[in-house]
């Protein structure tokens, strides 16, 4: 086995592989984290400053709003930092709280999307039961467990992870601390880790996903059930920012986290799709919200006409 020391610190890998692209690293990545950053925070700013948006749809917006802002936190400025060094490191330390906070996000995010679903689906399948079904305490309970699994699923699999002898290599090839790169470098047993990825998945983010699913079969019967095409169009119209938003995160996660481990997918694809749903949909998801939801468009607009006048 040799010497089961664990490294001080690991080496990650270029996000490009063409020096022409490394290059663009930098400047592509900072004004993403800044669109991300500020889109983030004026949609917080904007629900928290307009009583008529204080309702639980936009109670679940703001707390997606906030955990964005702190999932593109996690690996952005790492990667920025390392984009301006020839040799790209993150501490052993940094790795470990890199990982849990990921982890932790991702798995927040995944269960706020199924609160999401749920809520609108109260509104558009129970409209006159909806302040009795979604009211205060049933928001902040969906919210806080949203969170506590987050915390559950990050801690087991962060605690697994570096329970692992890191010997082999400290050469992590990825941009990030993430669980399959880290697997591939441990000179330990690796199959108990493998089984848990699939077995913690399926026992608390699986479910998600299906939660959705089942509440837009149920919000899609409903709608075509409207006699008038412009009712099904209104209707149907707050739901699609959260399928946006829904689509992005999970297409893009389960790229990587539904295939086999042991796959041969090239390490640059995993790249790009980490890109994506670490990256790119804590960007676009105030967009999106912002350009789809007429009530925190005109909100928007009526902020920046009384800001410039």
């Amino acid at each position: 086995m040799g010497n089961k020391t664990s490294p001080m610190e690991f080496i990650l890998s270029d996000l490009a592989e063409k020096p022409i692209l490394q290059m663009l690293c930098f400047p592509v990545f900072f004004t993403i984290y800044l669109i991300g950053s500020v889109g983030n925070m004026m949609i917080i700013t904007i629900i928290l400053k307009a009583p008529h948006l204080w309702t639980p749809m936009y109670f679940f917006i703001v707390n997606l709003a906030g955990l964005d802002m702190c999932y593109i936190s996690t690996i952005v400025p790492n990667l920025l930092v390392n984009s301006l060094r020839q040799r790209k490191t993150i501490s052993y330390e940094g790795c470990v709280v890199q990982l849990y906070v990921f982890l932790m996000m991702a798995s927040t995010e995944s269960c706020l999307l199924a609160a999401m679903s749920y809520d609108r689906y109260v509104a558009i399948c129970h409209p006159l039961r909806y302040t009795v079904i979604i009211n205060r305490d049933v928001c902040l309970q969906l919210n806080v467990s949203s969170w506590i699994i987050g915390i559950i699923y990050s801690s087991i699999h962060t605690s697994n992870t570096f329970q692992l002898h890191f010997c082999r290599s400290n050469v992590i090839d990825h941009f990030f601390c993430d669980i399959p790169p880290l697997l591939k470098i441990a000179c330990s047993d690796t199959r108990f880790n493998k089984i848990m990825v699939y077995g913690v998945g399926a026992v608390l983010i699986l479910p998600c996903f299906p939660l959705i699913i089942v509440s837009y079969i149920y919000i899609i019967h409903d709608v075509l059930r409207i006699p008038s095409a412009t009712g099904r169009r209104k209707t149907f119209s707050t739901c699609v920012s959260h399928l946006m938003a829904v689509g992005l995160f999970y297409l893009t996660g389960s790229s990587v986290y539904l295939q086999p481990l042991s796959t041969t997918t090239t390490q640059q694809q995993d790249k790009v799709s980490a890109v994506f749903y670490t990256i790119l949909v804590p960007m676009a998801n105030p967009i999106i919200y912002s350009l789809r939801n007429k009530d925190l468009k005109e909100s928007i607009s009526k902020m920046m006409t009384t800001k410039f006048h």
